[in-house]
């Protein structure tokens, strides 16, 4: 069954080559060039009825920000932005606001193409894995993609999940930011800007976190983090 994304961009000639081009390697497409009406659509629909979404952040009356917090209210389906300012303030919101991954205008449509086959083979890897981690007060179910902090269900992006992962397969190991940039496949990682930071500051307080009170991640100064999340004792 083919994957559903949908286009979100005022721009008609994008949207019509990105319509034919996705169309043309097997996705089902829907473009709107209204933002507005694509949310309506989108929160009409159940989850599995979109796969992805390519949203573009300059837009009259609603910007892509606005339709991201929408979006985020109710659903992590995965979203890609698409910015013609290429601004590192626009990767920073962007990913503080839940987007799994950025591309500055103009791109290559084959690039677009490797980014989407990501994200979808890492949502798909997630959804195949068999292993439930747990750890006091923070249990991670791999097959359902489910997190829960203190048996409360957490809500997570593709990215947020993936760096979580990365924290919980490599316990006590301080993880640098070079190492957190090379395999955090998706957004424009760059070590000299906050992105990475700023993924794990939302990732920390989605888990209870504060600056006066760490459970799980710790800031090795330096260096970057480390996940300190003691193993459950069931017995």
């Amino acid at each position: 069954m083919a994957n559903n994304i949908f286009v979100i961009d005022d721009d008609l000639e994008l949207t019509d080559l990105l319509n034919e081009f996705l169309c043309s390697h097997n996705y089902s497409v829907r473009a709107f060039n209204d933002p507005a009406k694509a949310v309506e659509v989108f929160l009409k629909k159940p989850k599995a009825d979109c796969d992805l979404i390519i949203l573009d952040i300059m837009m009259p009356k609603m910007d892509g920000f606005q339709v991201l917090r929408k979006i985020r209210e109710s659903s992590n389906v995965p979203v890609i932005m698409l910015s013609a300012k290429g601004k590192v303030a626009d990767r920073v919101v962007g990913l503080e606001l839940g987007a799994d991954d950025y591309m500055s205008k103009p791109f290559e449509p084959q690039e677009l193409l490797a980014r989407i086959q990501s994200i979808l083979r890492r949502v798909s890897s997630s959804n195949s894995m068999v292993d439930i981690i747990e750890f006091e007060g923070l249990s991670v179910n791999k097959i359902k993609q489910e997190i829960l902090v203190d048996e409360r269900v957490v809500n997570l992006s593709t990215a947020e999940m993936e760096a979580l992962m990365l924290f919980v397969d490599n316990p006590n190991v301080p993880l640098s930011r070079d190492f957190l940039v090379e395999n955090l496949r998706g957004i424009e990682w760059q070590t000299c800007d906050r992105s990475v930071d700023v993924l794990v500051s939302r990732l920390r307080n989605k888990l209870g976190e504060s600056p006066s009170k760490t459970r799980f991640i710790i800031t090795v100064h330096g260096i970057g983090y480390r996940f300190v999340g003691e193993v459950k004792n069931n017995k």
